[in-house]
């Protein structure tokens, strides 16, 4: 069997006074690691604004994915990656009855070292797309569209 990932969830507060009073806000982790996050809903939903929600956190897992298998194949073919940015968009449907992020957006900015070959940069980009954990988990369309800067 393969690798298991453990998280859990903490909520506390009372829905007794209907939809638009309970508390959005939660709290999450995922022993064995240390960090602890405060999460809320979309505000669209009566969440607090200042609080990460589940949909920015499956459009960050989607880039974080992207980016940890692109650089992981870059390292391999030793190709100098020197900086990595993504602002990536998801775009949940019209239709809140079959509430689904439908579409998510990744554009990430790869800065390489002078003389690095910049199509063997996108075969890359690809590449990791074909092999994110992420990506190949959802049924949401991914699209990328990938920025190659060499520095220096």
């Amino acid at each position: 069997m393969g690798l298991s990932h453990h998280a859990r969830l903490e909520w506390d507060g009372s829905t007794g006074q209907g939809y638009r009073a309970y508390s959005r806000a939660h709290s999450a982790t995922a022993p064995p690691a240390e960090a602890s996050l405060r999460l809320s809903a979309d505000p669209h939903f009566r969440g607090d604004e200042e609080l990460l929600n589940p949909e920015q956190l499956l459009v960050l897992a989607a880039s974080s994915c992207q980016m940890l298998s692109f650089l992981s194949l870059a390292a391999r073919k030793h190709l100098d990656v020197v900086r990595y940015t993504d602002d990536s968009t998801g775009h949940l449907g019209e239709d809140l009855r079959r509430a689904r992020i439908e579409r998510i957006e990744l554009n990430p900015v790869v800065h390489v070292a002078p003389g690095t070959d910049e199509e063997l940069v996108r075969r890359l980009v690809e590449q990791a797309h074909e092999e994110c954990y992420i990506a190949n988990s959802l049924t949401s369309a991914i699209t990328i569209t990938a920025t190659v800067v060499p520095v220096g």
